[in-house]
């Protein structure tokens, strides 16, 4: 991979890292919470989730955008270390999470069906043998999935401290603003911490940047939307009145 076009993309790279996370968790919380009632995780959505090595899923990507902004990237930041190994393990363990479920959506009925049958009773110890074997699985996946979701919070609190330097990003802004929702989400209580990391005391600074990229790419019914926002979270903003009062003068011209 060439320096000069890695740093040309390494902001696509950064807001690749934080979309794709936040896709992620939202999937596997969805799966958690399944598993949480049921004691079961479809074993299909973890397959799809994560992919294999010639079809990679979301979460695979993830792992390697990681690396490539952390590695490849040539960063010495322990805050991005942190991050790429927390990523990383997140991953492994979600291979090691659908390998369970593999055994308990496919094996377990059969097991228990065969505890239902005539068996010789040297079969029957055997597959009671088996069977208890299998059942540790499911001790396995709440182990598994403990440790996810603790990664999920380590993450939470890096990701403000690794953007901090991102206030300029466009790709960012727009996603902070397009999928505002899924980024609340995810991030919970740890949100305004992490409007705060990127953007410190102006998080107001977000919706404008978001505007002024979605304004100069010519969506401007999205960059008016910003703009709004802007001036709502913070009225006393210059930059935030300044390009509301941009946007609202190309719509006027563009209606005219």
């Amino acid at each position: 991979m060439s320096h000069t076009w890695f740093e040309e993309k390494r902001d696509e790279f950064c807001r690749d890292l934080l979309r794709d996370y936040c896709l992620s968790v939202e999937t596997l919380e969805r799966l958690f919470q399944d598993f949480d009632r049921s004691g079961k995780v479809v074993f299909e959505e973890l397959r799809d989730l994560l992919g294999e090595e010639m079809n990679k899923g979301l979460l695979w990507r993830l792992k390697d955008t990681a690396h490539h902004l952390f590695r490849e990237g040539g960063t010495t930041s322990p805050v991005g270390q942190f991050l790429d190994w927390c990523i990383g393990y997140i991953f492994h363990e979600s291979m090691k999470l659908k390998e369970d479920a593999y055994q308990q959506q496919n094996y377990a009925p059969w097991f228990r069906s065969m505890q239902e049958r005539e068996l010789p009773e040297q079969d029957l110890i055997i597959s009671r043998e088996l069977f208890q074997l299998l059942m540790q699985t499911a001790e396995s996946m709440q182990r598994e999935i403990r440790r996810i979701r603790f990664l999920f919070g380590e993450c939470r609190k890096l990701f403000p401290m690794y953007l901090s330097d991102q206030a300029d990003n466009h790709w960012l802004a727009r996603f902070l603003f397009k999928r505002n929702e899924l980024v609340r989400e995810v991030f919970g209580q740890g949100y305004r911490e992490l409007l705060r990391g990127i953007y410190g005391a102006a998080p107001e600074s977000m919706y404008v940047m978001a505007s002024r990229s979605l304004r100069e790419g010519g969506w401007m019914q999205q960059a008016a939307e910003a703009a709004a926002k802007a001036c709502d979270l913070n009225p006393d903003s210059e930059p935030a009145r300044r390009e509301k009062e941009i946007v609202d003068t190309w719509r006027t011209r563009l209606r005219a």
